[in-house]
């Protein structure tokens, strides 16, 4: 049976049609040309009919090759919000997850939004989470007079291809927006009452797999975190496998049936039942992409020729190996959802590591240990039971240096999935499992498979 999965990322937005029996899949790649320029340098939104309008298409082409597709699934951006009328039509930007306005200083305190809403709710709620954001634009008159609740793009569009007018929301986005009880799987109204939201503005939250409506005769799901979905569509075994993602972001997960609480690392709600206990890195890829415009700047301010220069296959190059002296360096360029204000460093520098293949070294060095660090912080009752690493994103998977220098400092092979679409799979899988055709979600793992090498 096939089953069609769209990952509404930042950048792009993935479209594929998945044989849940052979494994194969189809996929359509498009450009999220949706930003929207603004004068704030803290602001980071996107236009969400502009990508509606792609997410259509995207679908309406995989529907024109693929007649016999049974529903479609759906994966995006957690923690951004966008919101809506009564009518269910999209009123203002979508608040991205990268939007910084959380970070801001509250009123006259010397306090950010974050840390004060944080320590109102008894929840942390770093910037980006959608909770924050909403309640920045409510304490600052920025919430559309004719909005009646917020979601995420995912739910948003979930909602237009179903005919809705009012979103639902499964239990891995609710818990991305902040102030999720993780135990009961419901927001927790009670600790968001001194902020003044209310239940009103909350969308209705749905288990993972719920039928939303239909799309020109196709079931259409309930749409659930890219976290989430990228971890169903890389993962054979739920239950015994790390993930290991490197995108303009970048995660360690690992499941677990029972809830834990983990100072420091993220714990999500899982599809089907259990969590995710996640280590979130605001930079990965975007560190490796700063050393990347930092060679072609220094370049162009020497007025040496760099527009046809592939600077990243030159980094990629590198004799690793050949290095004898390490240069440290600390890739939290961006901070951490604890404390924003956290900055990276470049340290350890010597009269012989100054260089241009150091740097390199030193910028992977500190995304992989930026990566074991989360992992270490987990309970040894999960790491004991994991037996298999996966990797995901395009920073594993298009570096080989890169997949081979975390898997020396996790000791273990990295297995990459066979396809670069693991979210949209994920999201079909989801569809399959709402459909009936998989019993649960830890049966959809025999669909996984990996790249030989």
């Amino acid at each position: 049976m096939k089953f069609i999965g769209l990952d509404i990322g930042t950048t792009s937005i993935c479209g594929i049609v998945l044989d849940t029996r052979s494994g194969r899949l189809q996929p359509i790649n498009r450009d999220n040309n949706s930003w929207v320029r603004t004068k704030n340098k803290w602001e980071r939104i996107q236009d969400p009919n502009k990508i509606l309008g792609i997410a259509q298409d995207v679908i309406s082409e995989l529907h024109r090759r693929n007649k016999d597709v049974a529903g479609i699934g759906v994966t995006g951006q957690m923690h951004g919000i966008t919101y809506i009328n009564k009518h269910g039509a999209a009123v203002s930007p979508l608040y991205t997850w990268q939007d910084a306005r959380g970070s801001l200083l509250y009123k006259s305190t010397k306090k950010t939004y974050s840390r004060v809403m944080s320590q109102q709710t008894g929840y942390m709620i770093a910037p980006g989470f959608g909770m924050l954001t909403h309640w920045y634009n409510r304490v600052n008159g920025l919430v559309p007079a004719d909005a009646v609740k917020f979601c995420t793009i995912q739910d948003y569009v979930v909602m237009r291809l179903a005919g809705r007018a009012e979103p639902m929301m499964d239990t891995t986005n609710a818990a991305s927006l902040g102030a999720f009880n993780l135990r009961e799987n419901i927001f927790d109204i009670k600790a968001l009452s001194s902020t003044g939201i209310k239940q009103k503005e909350l969308p209705e939250v749905v288990s993972s797999g719920t039928i939303a409506g239909k799309h020109k005769n196709l079931p259409v799901y309930s749409a659930l975190g890219d976290n989430q979905a990228s971890f169903l569509g890389s993962v054979r075994n739920i239950d015994n496998t790390v993930l290991l993602n490197i995108g303009t972001g970048g995660q360690v997960s690992a499941y677990t049936r029972k809830y834990v609480k983990i100072d420091g690392l993220d714990v999500r709600p899982f599809p089907g039942g259990g969590y995710l206990v996640v280590g979130a890195l605001l930079c990965g890829g975007k560190a490796y992409s700063l050393l990347e415009n930092f060679f072609r700047n220094t370049a162009e301010f020497f007025s040496l020729p760099s527009g046809k220069t592939d600077f990243y296959e030159r980094m990629n190059s590198i004799k690793y190996n050949k290095l004898v002296e390490d240069l440290n360096i600390d890739t939290r360029f961006a901070g951490t959802r604890q404390d924003p204000s956290i900055r990276g460093a470049i340290n350890s520098i010597s009269m012989n590591n100054f260089r241009p293949e150091y740097l390199v070294a030193g910028f992977l060095n500190g995304m992989a240990n930026e990566l074991h660090d989360f992992y270490a912080m987990m309970p040894e009752l999960i790491r004991n039971r994991m037996r298999s690493f996966v990797g995901s994103g395009n920073g594993i998977r298009r570096n080989n240096l890169l997949r081979s220098i975390i898997s020396g400092r996790f000791g273990h092979k990295i297995s990459v999935p066979m396809y670069c679409e693991e979210a949209s799979v994920g999201a079909a899988l989801t569809a399959a499992v709402g459909s009936g055709f998989f019993k649960d979600f830890h049966s959809v793992g025999r669909v996984i498979k990996y790249s030989r090498g």
